[in-house]
């Protein structure tokens, strides 16, 4: 999505909001959006992996702002300039708040060799909105000064698409560029497109059309799903991951398709709730999926191998830290690798 001359990365909508100006940014298209659970309809209007990106002719202010609809009513805005971390961080409130932008004097100064590796153009300013628990739902309000969409040279060519729970959308880690899948990306040379759903990533039949109908991404991360767990049987989270996986294969044969069993967590670990033969159940489904598909695209990664310790989770024991996220977008970036490679 583009306008005013920024490029709305992972951004499938803007919506108005009543009783105010501006316009509400959601990772899906509201026909989507609408087709999904209850719970999944809120998380897809939390701006996790969405970026405002442009080149600017000297300074420009973008102003934004929030909707209740989160856990949080502020988060923390932070701009980077292609893979480089800014100094500008942001709190945005329920106020319309505005972001100052400059080029950084010395990434002008740049030697060509120092840039013609890299998979972002430091030209490309990118102002990372806060997801999950981290901030709620965004407003986009307008940009002053002279703005341009990057162009496809600065961008990365590669893009990879995450779906899964809140440990892909996000929840624990201080900032986006610490999830799990940023790390992924960032090691693969890729752009993200997060469609990580907060407690509610249910393998609905509108996401598994929704992503396979999209033509913008080279591989794929279903991490399905520990929210299943307790919520649907074995028999139907059998029956929705394999409708997610079959639907999305089928339509993209020459992409990798990496299913994830549930990561590590306290059902493996602690001894008291007694749901850890039921945890497994849901992992031996995906593997059952898996191995019995038709698709040759189709792989299978084991999520407690992506975390194969407690160490760097929370305090719930769900949900990775920032140390945790890093470890994990090592060892995943190094399994997707040579799959996007053949």
């Amino acid at each position: 999505m583009q306008q005013d001359g920024i490029q709305f990365h992972n951004v499938g909508d803007s919506r108005p909001v009543e009783g105010r100006d501006g316009q509400l940014l959601q990772r899906v298209p509201e026909s989507v959006r609408t087709e999904l659970n209850d719970g999944a309809q809120s998380r897809m209007r939390h701006p996790a992996g969405v970026e405002l990106r442009f080149v600017p002719d000297g300074s420009a202010t973008v102003t934004l702002s929030t909707v209740s609809g989160g856990s949080a009513e502020e988060g923390t805005v932070r701009v980077f300039w292609g893979p480089i971390q800014g100094s500008t961080e942001v709190v945005v409130g329920s106020e319309p708040t505005e972001i100052e932008v400059s080029p950084p004097e010395k990434l002008a100064d740049l030697e060509p060799s120092a840039v013609e590796d890299l998979a972002f153009d430091p030209r490309v300013c990118r102002i990372r909105l806060p997801g999950e628990h981290r901030g709620g739902p965004m407003v986009y309000h307008g940009v002053e000064g002279e703005v341009r969409p990057p162009r496809d040279a600065e961008l990365p060519d590669r893009r990879y698409l995450a779906y899964g729970t809140s440990i892909t959308e996000g929840e624990a880690p201080l900032a986006e560029h610490l999830t799990y899948v940023s790390q992924t990306a960032r090691r693969l040379d890729a752009d993200l497109i997060n469609l990580g759903s907060c407690g509610t990533a249910y393998c609905d039949a509108a996401m598994a059309d929704h992503i396979a109908e999209r033509d913008d991404w080279d591989v794929v991360t279903l991490s399905v799903s520990v929210n299943m767990v307790g919520t649907f049987d074995p028999e139907t989270f059998r029956e929705r991951a394999a409708n997610l996986i079959d639907r999305v294969a089928s339509a993209h044969p020459e992409k990798p398709v990496v299913a994830i069993t549930i990561f590590r967590n306290s059902m493996d670990v602690c001894r008291s709730n007694g749901e850890t033969e039921l945890c497994e159940r849901f992992r031996e489904e995906l593997r059952e999926i898996v191995a019995e598909t038709t698709h040759d695209n189709v792989h299978l990664l084991e999520g407690p191998e992506l975390l194969p310790t407690i160490g760097g989770l929370t305090t719930d024991l769900v949900h990775p830290g920032d140390n945790a996220m890093i470890t994990m977008g090592e060892t995943l970036a190094t399994e997707l690798e040579p799959l996007i490679e053949d």
